[in-house]
């Protein structure tokens, strides 16, 4: 990988993507034993559209997308920030695993000792790993400038979304309905301080 690659914004994005990436390939047999998980039909909707959603916003580099595809040039020093903003969103979604522990995992599953976590980044949102990753993508797609980029990070948003969906109404029914629905009323889903997503149906639940 080249020093040049290295120090301009778009390559420095794919160099914490991949570090993110392996890093949190390592810690993932930092896990309880799974007890129970959702059926391979209900988890497909979610790994499709990520995928799609990940092919596309890494599937080009800026300099290969040209015409209608390239949907703006940022200037320099705001290319950076969105590489700051990179780099908040995996250390966010860090903060989450390592608080979760043992309970995580990367599927919609009950672990041994399950419990709701509702400290630390679960007190800000009740799925901070998804929120620290959509930042990420979000910010990457920002720097690209391309409508693929840019629809690739809105797919796999949208499939995260699905996902902590599925993950709640799943724990509140293995876990029970009340606490959740108390957490759920106090903490948003995914996006910091705000209301979005809640007060739904499901409640709300301390995994990702």
């Amino acid at each position: 990988m080249s020093a040049a690659f290295a120090t301009e914004p778009e390559g420095a994005c794919y160099i914490i993507w991949i570090a993110w990436a392996l890093s949190w390939f390592l810690a993932a047999g930092w896990s309880n034993r799974t007890e129970s998980r959702a059926s391979i039909v209900q988890q497909l909707p979610y790994r499709l559209l990520t995928l799609v959603g990940f092919v596309f916003l890494f599937g080009t580099r800026t300099r290969q997308s040209h015409g209608p595809l390239c949907l703006w040039t940022l200037p320099e020093s705001a290319a950076w920030a969105m590489v700051v903003l990179c780099v908040i969103g995996f250390a966010f979604a860090w903060w989450a695993r390592l608080h979760l522990g043992r309970l995580w995992s990367a599927f919609v599953t009950r672990k041994a000792d399950h419990r709701i976590v509702d400290t630390g980044p679960y007190g800000i949102v009740r799925h901070p790993i998804y929120t620290g990753i959509i930042l990420a993508a979000m910010a990457l797609a920002v720097v690209k400038g391309t409508l693929l980029a840019l629809a690739g990070a809105l797919v796999a948003g949208l499939g995260f979304w699905i996902k902590a969906r599925l993950e709640e109404g799943f724990l509140r029914e293995q876990l029970g309905a009340e606490a959740y629905d108390a957490y759920r009323r106090r903490v948003p889903m995914l996006v910091p301080f705000g209301s979005l997503s809640g007060h739904d149906r499901n409640g709300g639940a301390a995994r990702h």
